[in-house]
């Protein structure tokens, strides 16, 4: 049986979960807060942790960062109020298989654990074949989109490396995958690594390999991501996340076209396509001494852009009818689409969470849909709460920033933690003009 461990500290809630969980024959103990449950993470016998965002000794974000370090094997599914949309955003960042919302739907939990242990079994590399039934690739109708396509079509041909630029939930493995389909390595290897899943210990020995023997727990020999890739293309997602010796391993790496696993006497050719992805200002990042200069110019022989959901509104009906056509045949349901104040909702909501988010909200409704059409009583209620509040006081921060400059720049700070690459990225101005507003305004 498939072991599971939930983190709840509503004891009645914490009961009907694991009930439920139990009836579909997983194995489930639960624990009321961190503390309980750090045992038996590290222990290393869940296979997935499915935990409350808000605990009363921390929260998942924490549990995420634990959990990582001890076993980045280990799935974990977020459960969060989905007036914590950008928590949960940002959860997918550091690697959270998924996040659900309260008030939970029995059939959206069982498909999304389901998923979650189906990718635990998958073994890497995966084979071409199910690299294409699992790409899934829609064009847009945008004119974005369209620019998007002639940019994968003009690059995918060559060895060229490629770094897409992108929010979290933007599509950039898919983007990543759709390029190296269009390769001629298309019949060898896709890798795809998490880097921001990767502990400072361990991603050396995730990456390169290592010998058995080599250091405390190498107990046998392991083959690193790029030697699994040989021949085919490596995808590096939040390539950012890197810490300063691998990023010195990695440029040695694509320079020499050689990797020296952890322990090994001599070095082994590999013949690699490199496709990177990041969230944050790779540029601003090298300069600043985050990021090495040369390997940002290693990984950005070229650059791909893509556009957040809200500035692709064109095609956000196009999206919403493929996740409506997926959900439908994961669950057995009949749709056919959304109701006209539906749409007008999705129209004017910002999409923090992007494609991810859209495809969740849909999942979620087509669950909770018993007729043809998905209508405003299927949408989460804090969705339309935002919705209204986004009416009064638009996200689009540079057109507002004309009338409320201080407030609108001030206010996305806030949200970033002061990280001045990512506020000026928000905010559609530079780093230096970002420098000057500060100073003007007092905002330290």
């Amino acid at each position: 049986m498939q072991k599971i461990l939930l983190i709840e500290d509503d004891i009645t809630y914490s009961r009907i979960i694991r009930n439920f969980l139990e009836k579909n024959k997983f194995e489930v103990q639960s624990s009321n807060n961190l503390a309980q449950a750090k045992p038996l993470i590290q222990s290393g016998w869940p296979q997935l942790i499915i935990t409350d965002y808000r605990l009363p000794d921390g929260n998942g974000l924490e549990l995420l960062e634990q959990s990582g370090k001890k076993n980045p094997d280990i799935k974990v599914i977020l459960i969060t109020n989905y007036s914590d949309i950008k928590i949960a955003v940002k959860a997918m960042k550091m690697g959270a298989f998924e996040y659900i919302t309260k008030p939970i739907n029995p059939d959206e939990l069982l498909v999304t654990v389901k998923e979650a242990l189906l990718g635990h079994a998958v073994p890497k590399p995966q084979s071409a074949t199910s690299e294409i039934k699992e790409l899934d690739y829609v064009k847009g109708n945008s004119a974005n989109a369209a620019k998007l396509e002639d940019f994968i079509q003009l690059v995918a041909p060559t060895d060229l490396s490629v770094l897409i630029l992108g929010e979290t939930g933007s599509g950039k493995e898919y983007i990543a995958k759709k390029i190296h389909q269009n390769s001629k390595r298309q019949n060898k290897p896709f890798v795809a690594i998490d880097c921001g899943a990767l502990s400072t210990e361990l991603a050396g020995s995730e990456l390169f390999g290592h010998i058995k023997g080599s250091f405390t727990g190498a107990l046998d020999n392991k083959t690193g991501h790029f030697e699994q890739a040989n021949g085919g293309t490596i995808f590096l997602d939040e390539v950012g996340n890197l810490g300063y010796e691998i990023q010195i391993k990695l440029l040695r790496a694509i320079e020499e076209r050689k990797i020296r696993k952890i322990g090994a006497n001599k070095e082994t050719e590999i013949d690699v396509r490199i496709i990177a992805a990041t969230n944050d200002e790779l540029k601003s990042a090298s300069q600043d001494g985050n990021f090495r200069e040369d390997l940002y110019h290693r990984l950005n022989e070229f650059t791909i852009n893509l556009e957040p959901l809200r500035n692709r509104k064109e095609d956000i009906q196009l999206f919403t009818d493929h996740f409506i056509h997926q959900s439908n045949e994961k669950l057995g349901r009949y749709v056919t689409g959304v109701d006209p104040e539906v749409e007008r909702i999705f129209m004017e909501y910002s999409w923090p969470g992007n494609l991810r988010e859209l495809k969740n909200i849909v999942r979620r409704s087509v669950l909770l849909c018993h007729d043809k059409l998905i209508t405003r009583d299927l949408l989460p209620k804090d969705l339309l709460e935002i919705t209204t509040e986004s009416q009064q006081f638009p996200t689009d921060y540079k057109s507002n920033l004309v009338n409320h400059e201080k407030e609108t720049i001030e206010k996305v700070l806030r949200e970033v933690r002061f990280n001045k690459s990512k506020a000026s990225q928000m905010l559609g101005i530079d780093r230096k003009t970002l420098y000057n507003k500060m100073e003007k305004y007092g905002l330290k």
